[in-house]
């Protein structure tokens, strides 16, 4: 995907940290909660020694941090990614925790990486990566402590890969350790298009506020990844047009619309994103521009899906943005520098950390069900989660209309009404300092 920009952030963590100072103004908390929030429970790193198909031995470094777990166990990804650092995995712990929080999950945030291009491994050596990892960190996650999930270049069967290397670890079959697992595995129904359709349950209830026509709203998608692929066709069944979408190579873009399920499936048979029209199994090209990531967030399209990496959107293209709607697919993709210019030119935002929240609350649904032993259709856990997408938007929704402030803000608010009412409880200087010296 596109590198930040030179406006984008130096520190990661302490740019999305911003939000808290933004909230808190709103938010009837106290200080000593914020200044807990500020400081992750417990961060690792550690070294990962893999013996490669070619004899040689390479030694990969990886990370989990948990940022807070005050309303129960972490609970956040694992990405493979070669710009994996600490200070990313610091701030995207943050999210989880905020994220869990708006959820109203009975979870804290974590996540975790690998510094690698899962690309260039073969299978044997991705899976001896990924089971010599979970050994590193064994005695630093389990159902009731740190339960990752995938995220960034990892999915199902590297999720079924950890959770039996942790089994064999602690000698029991544990599935809660890990979600996003294959469904013979203890995964749950509809997990892997969840975060695409939490996404699109907010868009839903926002086309009600707003009563626009989906046949003539017009969408562009960056990132045509899981989610993206699941949040794109999603819309295109309700009859919205998908003008563009794109991937880590490139763009394309069609103002006539683009037939999603072709594209999807073009996709995951050649791995390559085409401009293809399929009937069965038999697919031909269509005329559509090449453009490139940077271009597609720039076009003039009614809604904006950016759904790939962080910091896409900085103050240097903010002003260039010309979707009246921005909807948080990805984890930060917008910068806090970015976020006034695209609210001051009227961009309404949905934020990440209730855009993209599908993913955590269908995780929480398959940890529940491996835990409980009893498995739900995948009628029900749309229904849940529709259900929870529903409340928690219209939450946001109400603060935002209480306090005359836009949708990220008034998220960030509910997270730390959450947060600090449970950090709250565990007592502060008001409860312990009785003003006698």
């Amino acid at each position: 995907m596109p590198t930040p920009s030179s406006a984008a952030p130096t520190n990661l963590f302490e740019d999305a940290l911003k939000n808290l100072d933004e909230a808190f103004a709103y938010a009837e908390i106290h200080p000593e909660a914020l200044e807990r929030l500020r400081h992750p429970r417990t961060s690792i790193e550690v070294s990962i020694p893999v013996r490669m198909d070619s004899g040689e031995i390479r030694v990969f470094r990886g990370y989990r941090v948990r940022h807070d777990d005050t309303r129960g166990p972490g609970k956040g990804g694992l990405r493979f990614h070669p710009k994996v650092d600490m200070n990313e995995v610091k701030a995207l712990a943050f999210w989880m925790t905020c994220k869990c929080a708006v959820m109203d999950l009975p979870f804290g945030g974590a996540k975790g990486g690998i510094e690698v291009d899962p690309k260039e491994l073969s299978k044997l050596e991705l899976e001896r990566l990924s089971r010599r990892f979970i050994h590193r960190i064994a005695d630093f996650i389990g159902p009731d402590l740190d339960v990752p999930a995938p995220d960034v270049y990892t999915n199902p069967m590297i999720m079924g890969w950890m959770m039996d290397e942790y089994c064999k670890f602690t000698r029991r079959h544990t599935p809660a350790v890990i979600t996003g697992k294959p469904i013979p595995l203890g995964g749950s129904l509809g997990r892997n298009e969840a975060t695409g359709r939490g996404a699109y349950f907010c868009i839903k209830e926002h086309e009600l506020h707003r009563g626009w026509d989906p046949k003539r709203t017009t969408v562009a998608v960056q990132g045509f990844g899981n989610a993206g692929q699941a949040v794109a066709q999603l819309l295109h069944a309700d009859g919205y047009q998908i003008v563009a979408v794109s991937d880590s190579r490139g763009g394309i873009y069609r103002k006539e619309g683009f037939h999603i399920p072709s594209l999807i499936q073009a996709k995951n048979d050649t791995r390559r994103l085409q401009a293809v029209y399929c009937q069965n199994k038999l697919c031909k090209l269509i005329e559509a521009d090449t453009i490139t990531n940077e271009e597609l967030l720039e076009l003039e399209v009614d809604i904006l899906i950016p759904a790939a990496l962080e910091n896409v959107i900085t103050e240097d293209n903010a002003d260039k943005i010309k979707a009246h709607t921005l909807v948080e697919v990805a984890n930060g993709p917008v910068t806090t520098g970015a976020s006034p210019i695209l609210t001051k030119n009227d961009v309404y935002i949905i934020p990440d950390i209730l855009a993209n929240a599908g993913g955590v609350t269908v995780s929480y649904f398959e940890w529940v069900q491996n835990r409980a032993g009893f498995y739900w259709t995948e009628e029900e856990v749309n229904k849940r989660l529709l259900v929870k997408m529903r409340t928690e938007f219209h939450n946001v929704y109400d603060i935002s209309l209480a306090h005359d402030i836009d949708m990220r803000t008034a998220a960030y608010v509910l997270a730390l009404k959450r947060i600090g009412e449970a950090l709250t409880a565990q007592g502060t200087k008001d409860y312990f300092f009785d003003g006698v010296v």
